[in-house]
């Protein structure tokens, strides 16, 4: 007689301590997000031009995707971390990923260059008409931000 198949629970290996170490900083990350006023999720969401449910499988422990090392710096800045919040979850991230924390805090400093501006427009009434306003406004803006770091002209 042969035994039975092992059910899916007792055929799941356990966690291994890169597991732990990222359900670590997604928790650390999920309780900074949780503290931060509501709407969090969807400012990350846009900033990452993605959506929310993308946003609560980086951020849950729950959840086996790793937070992509690309994304860390938005989300940082989105959330404002403190300088010591920074750098705990920093030091959570390099835990799980060692070989990508320079990276990380190279994008992050990088990152740091940058602030949102934010331009209020008016509601034209027509929604092909408010994306091309909208466009030609981040158009406008990406413009001028490569005027403004070109080199200047030698004499």
């Amino acid at each position: 007689m042969t035994p039975p198949p092992e059910s899916p629970s007792e055929d799941a290996s356990p966690p291994t301590d890169r597991d732990n170490a990222i359900a670590n900083y997604k928790r650390l990350l999920q309780s900074y997000i949780d503290r931060r006023p509501s709407g969090t999720r969807l400012r990350i969401a846009t900033a990452l031009g993605t959506n929310k449910s993308f946003v609560t499988q980086i951020i849950s422990p729950s959840y086996d995707v790793p937070l992509p090392e690309a994304h860390v710096p938005m989300i940082m800045s989105v959330c404002q971390f403190s300088e010591e919040e920074r750098e705990t979850f920093l030091a959570a991230y390099g835990a799980a990923h060692p070989t990508r924390l320079d990276a990380v805090r190279r994008n992050t400093e990088r990152a740091q260059g940058f602030y949102r501006l934010q331009v209020m427009v008016p509601n034209l009434g027509d929604e092909r008409l408010q994306q091309d306003v909208e466009q030609a406004i981040r158009g406008m803006a990406d413009h001028i931000i490569r005027i403004a770091r070109r080199p200047p002209a030698s004499e």
